[in-house]
């Protein structure tokens, strides 16, 4: 009778786990039509396009929506004076990057880091921070209103938290920033979105492909 119950136990286990197996094939996300499979990227069913915005690059330069087109990039919010979340990613986002470097510059993905800290991120520092992590890295930022209106075209939010001692010294403060990626595709619209914890290697097979796919 016991080795008769424990079989029927197993039995129930089995089905249950092949069930389980099954519901996932089901009902797991798909990629949206005429894209690869990816690991570490979710790609919405449709690219959104984004509102017109304008920002300042490290170098001085206006980055404006056609300044991204024919290039997957990555989208990420932060400033140089964050803590760990920034470096980590952008540290994480360079072991990418050098996976990258054997395709074409004319196709390679892009990683852009915005600086939501425009008061103490001037143009060399911001440049110097993100190019420090990798070359390729573009760097840009702008006035609160204009970051707020992109960081909203993404789903994303950041805000600024004065520390203890603000009202004496007025860069005593922090602020608190979205942490996943945005993926913009060559088009420049919004299509699909990475969040923490970021597994660098995926992302680079998952951009390949997206690269190789619509490369002309």
């Amino acid at each position: 009778m016991f080795n008769r119950n424990v079989g029927i136990i197993l039995l129930i286990a089995l089905a249950a786990g092949l069930g389980l197996l099954a519901a996932q094939q089901v009902f797991a996300p798909k990629p949206p039509a005429g894209q690869p499979a990816t690991e570490a990227i979710t790609l919405y069913p449709q690219p959104r396009a984004l509102p017109d915005y304008n920002l300042t690059q490290s170098d001085g330069t206006r980055l404006i929506p056609g300044e991204l087109k024919g290039h997957w990039t990555l989208v990420f919010l932060g400033f140089t004076f964050c803590p760990d979340v920034c470096p980590t990613t952008l540290a994480e986002l360079a072991g990418a990057q050098n996976q990258w470097e054997a395709l074409p510059d004319g196709l390679r993905p892009r990683v852009l880091f915005v600086s939501v800290d425009p008061e103490r991120d001037t143009a060399t520092r911001l440049g110097e921070y993100a190019h420090g992590f990798h070359k390729d890295t573009l760097a840009a930022t702008a006035d609160i209103p204009s970051l707020e209106r992109f960081a909203t075209s993404l789903g994303f939010v950041f805000q600024k938290v004065p520390g203890k001692h603000f009202d004496e010294n007025p860069e005593d403060y922090t602020l608190e920033h979205s942490a996943s990626l945005a993926v913009l595709d060559p088009q420049g619209r919004l299509a699909g979105l990475v969040r923490p914890p970021f597994n660098a290697p995926a992302i680079a097979r998952d951009l390949q492909k997206l690269t190789e796919k619509s490369a002309p």
